[in-house]
């Protein structure tokens, strides 16, 4: 029994991505999430990663190409981990399908199936929802894809955490989330 019990704490929860659009505090909560868990490494944003890493360039304005990209690197980030490790990701497969559908909703449907595979390779999802208070950057877009993502997450398989709030809080849905999943798995 108590080989089970350890098995538990090392395959329950091992690969966690942050989802929400742009501006919402990925970032930062990926950064507070590190601090008490140093044990996950830290797959980007693919954005990041193409363009500081690579040395990819971008459109000026958002478009679907960009975000065919982004989700092609996310799909190949996402099989390059083991299930016996443990990583955060900055963005999972349904962000970019929702930036896809937000600007050419014709394209989104054909790559569904791809991307359900691929969101196998995830334990949970923890959604950051847009702050209505909050337009940022392209705030037509970042509605349109929170609503295109929020309707998405309903849909997948994974286990969702919608975490609002600072960040602190944010942190303590993400924390709650995962001591939840580890006491029903026992």
């Amino acid at each position: 029994m108590q080989i089970r019990s350890e098995r538990v704490d090392l395959f329950i929860v091992m690969r966690i991505a942050v989802s929400g659009t742009h501006g919402v505090g990925k970032s930062t909560l990926i950064e507070e999430f590190l601090r008490v868990h140093p044990e996950f490494e830290h797959e980007p944003e693919p954005y990041e990663v193409m363009v500081e890493d690579y040395g990819e360039e971008f459109s000026a304005e958002p478009c679907v190409e960009d975000f065919l990209r982004q989700l092609e690197f996310n799909l190949e980030r996402l099989g390059q981990h083991g299930i016996d490790e443990k990583v955060i990701y900055e963005r999972c497969p349904l962000d970019f399908l929702a930036y896809i559908n937000a600007l050419d909703s014709d394209l989104s449907d054909a790559l569904m199936e791809r991307i359900s595979d691929a969101m196998q390779q995830l334990e949970m999802i923890v959604y950051l929802p847009l702050d209505d208070a909050s337009d940022g950057e392209y705030p037509k877009l970042r509605r349109a894809m929170d609503h295109k993502l929020s309707e998405l997450l309903t849909s997948t398989n994974v286990t969702v955490v919608e975490a609002t709030g600072s960040t602190a809080q944010r942190l303590r849905a993400v924390e709650k989330a995962l001591t939840d999943i580890k006491h029903a798995a026992r």
